[in-house]
């Protein structure tokens, strides 16, 4: 997966991210940017002030620092996370997009008021870079490799940003992989590393918080016309032993996969056999006990979609230790030194 986009988006409102902060949204409030799916547009759609667009748009410029002090919108991501790569996407907005926009981060703790974000110690993640309009700016981030909370989209003087994507990789905090836990979650760490089809939506929405609304919020695969079938691997947060899973068809009707079976996919052990599925339905199922696993690999017979899937098991104290140990070596050092370690692993 070389491209940063098959990291998770962490600034996906789905994930439970937030705008909590901006410095101006007189065109179009700064919420739209973590909209999910792509920005729609109504040429003919006016509103009192102005063009509606489905976007953050703000207001034009006329001081004299406008090209140093720039307009910005600050996002709560949903999980903290290493920020892989950053979409700034400025579709339908072809006069009125900013030509240059950047991008900080910065890391705080536990649920921070917008007074505290906004006096934080901000890093760099995103020099100040130049935007194409009516174009999905892509950008990797290369060179950061701390643990980063929130983040702040500046443009450069003004205009309008359909969709700000922050692509990354959540790492787990330590102090909630004890007990059982859903071990696939994005939001714990768990990510999607492969599968066979994608074409009508991605598998990463397997892993999403909460059930799906509607059918595109889950995977699903086209129909297959040969003797083959569909599957789609998962990291684990951390290395657990699973005791339930969760194959959940809610919205997929006629086109629930008629079967499925989970495995090991470091040794092909099978941790549950082939089981008989129903449309629309949460199913739940006892795992076979098995050591623990890192990754595994969901089949689904012959194709179709599936809503959620969920991996519930226990993190061995070990593991925890490593994870711990990994976790607050991402962390700025002011953040570091506010943890108090002997409750990492309680």
């Amino acid at each position: 997966m070389s491209d940063f986009r098959h990291w998770p988006d962490l600034a996906a409102r789905s994930l439970g991210a937030s705008v909590v902060a901006t410095a101006d949204e007189t065109f179009a409030p700064a919420d739209n940017l973590i909209n999910p799916g792509p920005s729609e547009h109504d040429p003919l759609a006016f509103g009192p002030r102005g063009k509606i667009y489905d976007g953050w748009e703000t207001r034009r410029r006329r001081d004299e620092d406008r090209h140093e002090t720039p307009d910005w919108a600050i996002v709560r991501l949903g999980a903290p996370g290493i920020v892989r790569g950053v979409v700034i996407d400025t579709a339908h907005f072809t006069g009125n997009y900013p030509p240059y926009a950047s991008v900080e981060g910065t890391t705080l703790l536990g649920y921070p008021s917008p007074a505290e974000v906004l006096s934080a110690d901000w890093v760099p993640l995103l020099a100040r870079s130049e935007l194409e309009g009516d174009a999905a700016n892509a950008f990797p981030i290369f060179a950061h490799e701390h643990l980063i909370s929130h983040v702040r989209l500046s443009i450069y003087p003004d205009g309008g940003v359909a969709r700000f994507r922050v692509h990354g990789e959540v790492v787990a905090d330590p102090r909630f992989l004890g007990g059982r836990i859903d071990l696939g979650a994005t939001v714990n760490g768990g990510r999607i590393t492969g599968c066979s089809n994608m074409f009508y939506s991605a598998p990463a929405n397997l892993l999403a918080p909460g059930r799906a609304r509607v059918m595109s919020d889950g995977w699903e695969t086209s129909r297959r016309r040969d003797d083959g079938h569909d599957w789609v691997t998962v990291a684990l947060a951390a290395a657990g032993v699973l005791h339930d899973v969760i194959i959940d068809t809610g919205r997929f009707v006629g086109n629930a996969p008629g079967q499925a079976r989970l495995t090991d996919n470091a040794t092909g052990d099978e941790l549950l056999p082939l089981t008989r599925l129903q449309a629309d339905t949460e199913h739940r199922f006892r795992v076979r006990d098995h050591a623990a696993v890192s990754e595994v690999r969901l089949d689904i017979l012959p194709d179709g979609g599936l809503s959620r899937l969920r991996l519930l098991g226990t993190v061995d104290e070990s593991v925890r230790h490593e994870a711990g140990q990994r976790w607050l070596g991402l962390l700025p050092v002011k953040a570091a030194a506010g943890v108090d370690e002997s409750q990492l692993f309680d």
